[in-house]
């Protein structure tokens, strides 16, 4: 028999019993749909985690900092006491040269030192303060890069971004500027001061005849006038070691720079006495997050310790995974219960057309043949059922999550995509549909080939 005889026989068989087939189409696409809700629903938390990580600049990012030698670490005090011999394993130290090294690295877009300092805060008219008189306002500032812009930080920014990376401007956080003044908003565009320890070297005469001053340095007090040009609600990077926590106050990056405020790593330089300027730590921003493991890697051959969200999201992508794969059983449960339909209504097939089998035994079809179709019926039913599947999983989808983001909008919150269907669960949600239905179908075609062609004729 023709492929396309069998296949226009099995449509016929289909259309005479359309209530039943129906029925049974019905049940794998229910089953179906319910597969597709449950994956659609992991991968949309999946994707939704993944954008608003990526979105806080947090994903493209790299942390690198100088390795703690091994008579620091746990354990290394003892060792070392046990063995008075031992010596400490050299790092290399955050500086110049290593930011210029890394600088160079495949993917890396800049790397800027991590500066963060504090600072009295004071403004134009400090009457206007709540508190109904002046007095000094303490805050933490941090150095922010240019490429921050795009982060979602700034995207509820009141007023303006930095104009340059060197703009004497400043962006205060929310809360910090209402301690300033009773309506925050009328700060933008005015003048603010800002009074900073500043790092200045000093040449100092040695104490005694055969003593040495390797370097020196001192701390001034200094202001900084700036153009108060944002507000914001929270601190940038979601606070973490980026910014540094307690940050309210934030000024450009290069400007930062210049401004040559006491760091931790001062006193280090000074007995050091290195001629290269050391940090804390760098902040590697790249150009996407697919090169933080190749950046991460080369920066620890230098002999340098790195610190990702990469490294710290193993465990959400191991998460997710689990997720996904409970979701898949449990939505595949449907299906499963959708497949005995298809056996119910290939066997009563079998019994209703024992007749028409014979006839067609009788006049040279093959078992192969009687087989084929149907596993064509079973096929016909399986692509159907998975196609009508896919529609109403993604249906259902639709509607949860514009009922949910109505909710969201209702209770002032920001609305979210947190459903997705991508292209490849259409396929393989319609493929596992079709292979069930096959499967299903074994036994009945089977118990339908194996038919005698003379007791069928004798039926009925």
């Amino acid at each position: 028999m023709k492929t396309y005889d069998s296949m226009e026989l099995a449509a016929r068989n289909l259309r005479e019993s359309v209530l039943r087939n129906g029925l049974t189409t019905l049940g794998i696409g229910v089953g179906v749909a319910s597969l597709v809700a449950m994956l659609s629903l992991g991968i949309g938390l999946q994707q939704m985690a993944n954008r608003r990580l990526g979105r806080s600049g947090l994903f493209d990012t790299v942390i690198v900092y100088q390795q703690r030698p091994e008579i620091e670490r746990p354990g290394g005090r003892r060792a070392a006491a046990a063995n008075p011999d031992a010596t400490a394993t050299e790092s290399r130290v955050v500086d110049e040269n290593a930011r210029q090294e890394i600088a160079k690295i495949k993917g890396v877009l800049e790397v800027d030192p991590q500066i963060r300092f504090a600072a009295e805060v004071h403004t134009p008219d400090e009457a206007t303060a709540p508190s109904g008189r002046a007095m000094p306002h303490f805050s933490g500032v941090s150095a922010i890069p240019m490429s921050a812009r795009t982060t979602e930080t700034f995207d509820s920014l009141q007023g303006s971004f930095f104009s340059a990376g060197d703009a004497n401007e400043v962006i205060l956080q929310t809360d910090f500027a209402k301690r300033l003044v009773a309506d925050p908003k009328s700060l933008i565009g005015k003048e603010i001061t800002l009074r900073y320890a500043e790092r200045q070297q000093s040449a100092a005469a040695p104490v005694a005849p055969d003593a040495s001053i390797i370097g020196a340095f001192n701390v001034v007090a200094k202001e900084k006038k700036l153009k108060m040009v944002g507000l914001v609600e929270r601190e940038p990077f979601g606070g973490g070691p980026i910014v540094g926590g307690g940050a309210r106050v934030f000024i450009p990056q290069k400007l930062a720079e210049s401004l040559r405020t006491v760091q931790p790593t001062d006193l280090r330089d000074v007995m050091s006495n290195s001629n290269s300027q050391t940090y804390q730590a760098l902040i590697v921003h790249l150009e996407r997050p697919e090169y933080v493991q190749g950046v991460e890697d080369a920066i620890k051959k230098m002999g340098l310790g790195t610190w990702s969200l990469l490294d710290a999201s193993r465990n959400l992508q191991r998460f997710f995974a689990i997720l996904d794969a409970f979701l898949g059983i449990f939505g595949s449960l449907a299906l499963i219960v959708a497949s005995l339909g298809i056996v119910n209504t290939l066997v009563m097939a079998i019994l209703e057309r024992r007749r028409e089998i014979g006839i067609m035994k009788a006049i040279g079809a093959s078992d192969g043949d009687v087989r084929g179709l149907f596993f064509a019926e079973a096929a016909t039913m399986g692509a159907l059922g998975g196609a009508l599947g896919v529609f109403i999983g993604w249906l259902i989808g639709r509607i949860i999550n514009t009922g949910t983001n109505i909710y969201l909008s209702r209770q002032s919150l920001p609305t979210e995509n947190f459903w997705a269907v991508p292209w490849w669960l259409v396929v393989s949600a319609i493929g596992f549909g079709l292979i069930v239905s096959l499967v299903s179908g074994l036994y009945p075609a089977a118990r339908a080939a194996k038919l005698n062609p003379v007791e069928a004729l004798r039926y009925e």
